[in-house]
């Protein structure tokens, strides 16, 4: 497609690892994925695009 072979993208791979390093690179696929998923539903025409931030349990809150 790009001209991208076996050894392009292994390159790039460890580019990332060593960029990111090894325990952010689940975070940042699961970024992209929500990324791909939002812009296919943008295209699609539908309205609703989840833009959600993950919420942690806040000590101070009492409920």
């Amino acid at each position: 497609m790009f001209g991208f072979g076996m050894p392009e993208l292994i390159v790039i791979l460890i580019i990332v690892l060593v960029v990111f390093g090894a325990g952010r690179l689940p975070e940042i696929g699961a970024a992209l994925g929500k990324s791909i998923r939002n812009f296919k539903k943008a295209s699609d025409g539908k309205e609703e695009i989840e833009i959600k931030a993950e919420k942690k349990d806040d000590p101070r809150k009492e409920g």
